[in-house]
C-alpha cells in the first residue's frame, strides 16, 4: 500500500469509498463541496492505494482560527473491510507530515477522543482554539504543527461546505 495525492480520475472511486464507509450520511455531499471549494488544497487530499485499489481517503482543507490560517481535517474514510489494518494510521501520519512540510500551523478535527490522541491531537481548547459548536466537547481536537504560533487562538471556522452539508 502506498499513500499518494488523489488525482481527478480517482474521484468516482473516492466518492464510492466514502459512501461505503459512511452509509446514510452527509460525507459524500461534504466531500463534493470540499473538492469544489476555494479551501481545497490538492496536496492534502490523499488516498491509500493498493495496486490500483483505493482503500482509504483523507482530505484536509483550509480553515481559520480567528484570522489565523489553520487546517480542518475530514472526512477520513477507509473501506469497511480494510479497517484496523493500518490504512487510517498511514493516512493520518502522511497528512500530518505533508501539512508540516507545507508550513501549516495546525490541524483541527472533530472525531474520536480515543483514536486521535495517538497522532498528537488534544482537546482544541488546550491550544486556545474554541469550537464552532460547544456540544462537541472533547471530540473537537487540534494538533499544533511546527509553524504553530501559540498566540493564535480563537474560534475555529471550517471551510464553507462544512456549514452547508449538515
Amino acid at each position: 500500500m502506498k499513500i499518494r495525492r488523489e488525482r481527478a480520475d480517482d474521484r468516482p472511486e473516492i466518492l464510492a469509498l466514502v459512501e461505503a464507509a459512511f452509509p446514510e450520511s452527509v460525507e459524500v455531499r461534504l466531500l463534493r463541496g470540499l473538492f469544489a471549494s476555494r479551501e481545497y488544497i490538492p496536496e492534502l487530499s490523499l488516498v491509500a492505494d493498493d495496486e490500483g485499489e483505493l482503500l482509504g481517503h483523507v482530505i484536509t482543507t483550509r480553515g481559520w482560527i480567528g484570522k489565523n490560517k489553520s487546517l480542518g481535517l475530514g472526512p477520513i474514510a477507509v473501506l469497511p473491510e480494510r479497517r484496523r489494518r493500518g490504512v487510517g494510521t498511514a493516512l493520518m501520519r502522511t497528512t500530518i507530515a505533508a501539512a508540516n512540510a507545507l508550513g501549516e500551523p495546525s490541524i483541527v478535527l472533530l472525531g474520536s477522543a480515543e483514536y486521535y490522541p495517538r497522532f498528537g491531537f488534544a482537546p482544541a481548547d488546550s491550544l486556545g482554539i474554541t469550537s464552532p459548536d460547544p456540544s462537541w466537547g472533547s471530540h473537537f481536537m487540534a494538533r499544533a504543527l511546527d509553524a504553530f504560533v501559540p498566540g493564535a487562538h480563537g474560534q475555529f471556522a471550517y471551510a464553507p461546505p462544512f456549514n452547508t452539508s449538515r
